[in-house]
């Protein structure tokens, strides 16, 4: 199989890269990224491209792709609706007229196309106009994500809050388990919906803990 990886140098995108490359069906990753990025596996090739509105000039290297999993993403703190949209929805959906197979989409916990909340009604749109298209489209929707395996967030107040509570995992594991999963669990599930797993297009946390 061969997965392309948007978004690799973050905290899903690092979880989701880790078990691809764990996976023995998993021959060739094709990363995507403005930076250039550590590549310490023979079967990971990363791809430098700095305007993702357009990935034209690089879908040769995307082509023959088995899945796509977009992990990008960017805080909403501080931003507006305009600056929030490109991220979120834009490069999304050019990634999905790009790359071929199976598309994953990394959303979250109370994504509503209705909703107030920018980023909710942001996310939430995005998945309603990919999952209209015409090809496989899962989106997984992540609550409260524990980093797993030396990755962390790298939003320094997402470090933090992930720093002070980890001792709260457990608890929330077992009291609230539709809305906790793991940096591990949620890759293990995007490759598996990648091998045809059988699931809803809409993936909670405890539908990502079970694929996992």
């Amino acid at each position: 199989m061969k997965i392309v990886v948007f978004g690799a140098s973050g905290m899903v995108g690092r979880g989701a890269l880790r078990e691809c490359l764990l996976d023995p069906d998993v021959d060739s990753v094709v990363t995507v990224g403005r930076a250039p990025m550590d590549v310490t596996d023979a079967r990971h090739r990363h791809v430098v491209h700095a305007d993702f509105r357009d990935l034209s000039p690089v879908a040769d290297e995307l082509a023959g792709a088995n899945a796509c999993f977009y992990c990008m993403g960017v805080t909403s703190a501080g931003l507006t609706e305009a600056e929030y949209l490109p991220v979120t929805h834009d490069y999304a959906l050019e990634a999905a007229r790009v790359v071929g197979g199976t598309y994953v989409y990394v959303s979250g916990e109370g994504a509503n196309a209705e909703s107030k909340t920018m980023w909710a009604r942001v996310k939430g749109r995005t998945e309603n106009e990919l999952l209209a298209l015409d090809r496989p489209v899962f989106v997984v929707r992540p609550g409260f994500i524990q980093p797993r395996h030396g990755i962390t967030s790298r939003t320094r107040i997402y470090r933090y809050l992930y720093s002070w509570s980890s001792w709260l995992f457990p608890l929330l594991r077992r009291v609230a388990p539709a809305y906790v999963t793991s940096t591990e669990n949620l890759g293990r599930a995007m490759v598996a919906l990648a091998k045809g797993a059988q699931a809803p297009k809409l993936l909670r946390s405890d539908e990502i803990n079970r694929l996992a």
